[in-house]
């Protein structure tokens, strides 16, 4: 998105802008929240709010990419690439699967799906700096795995997101449509079993191929 370039990240009150707008859009969404309750959950000025940002799609997406970008540091903070293959993709599907799980994420998406004919930007955003983002990094780890012999792989894309459906399986759509709110350690642990196994039976690389 150019518009980014226009974000001015810099400044002792650009945490705190990010702060009262991610509280007000969460408790919102995208078209009642206003200007106005931004800048007073905040705690600064509107003339300071738009300092930092011109307009209010402008802080959706950046609130979107900064939840996203710590979300997958926490993710690499939580994964030991150099463990049993298994193991890894064990990891790596529990980050997914709580992420998705998330009430940020879920309202984030609910928001972005409500918008998306007015605001195309939010969504394109939301998805660059989500589930694309994943998927890029999902491609990167398959293909050190490949290096490494633990994988074989032909397309490394379809195979990324091929994972990620699988750790989102049973979870995600009941919980985005509020079918279900609250998800046991074990009704998740399955899931993420249930995927890991179905992925390295498919790209798993053992001793006899």
């Amino acid at each position: 998105m150019g518009a980014r370039a226009e974000i001015k990240r810099t400044g002792r009150k650009f945490d705190q802008v990010l702060e009262g707008a991610r509280k007000v859009f969460m408790a919102d969404g995208f078209e009642r929240a206003s200007v106005d309750d931004i800048a007073r959950v905040a705690g600064v000025s509107k003339a300071t709010l738009y300092s930092y940002f011109p307009d209010k799609a402008l802080l959706f997406t950046e609130i979107a990419r900064s939840e996203c970008d710590r979300m997958a540091e926490t993710a690499r903070q939580n994964i030991s690439i150099d463990a049993p293959i298994r193991d890894v993709l064990i990891a790596v599907a529990t980050q997914i699967s709580r992420l998705l799980l998330s009430d940020f994420s879920q309202r984030i998406f609910r928001i972005c799906v409500a918008e998306r004919d007015r605001f195309p930007e939010l969504a394109r955003a939301y998805y660059e700096n989500g589930p694309e983002m994943g998927r890029k990094q999902l491609e990167q780890g398959f293909e050190e795995a490949i290096a490494r012999g633990e994988l074989r792989i032909c397309d490394v894309s379809l195979a990324a997101e091929q994972f990620a459906d699988l750790a989102r399986s049973r979870l995600w759509l009941r919980a985005v449509l509020g079918v279900q709110t609250e998800f046991s350690d074990d009704e998740i642990k399955k899931v993420i079993t249930g995927a890991v196994d179905t992925f390295l039976a498919r790209y798993g690389v053992s001793p006899d191929r």
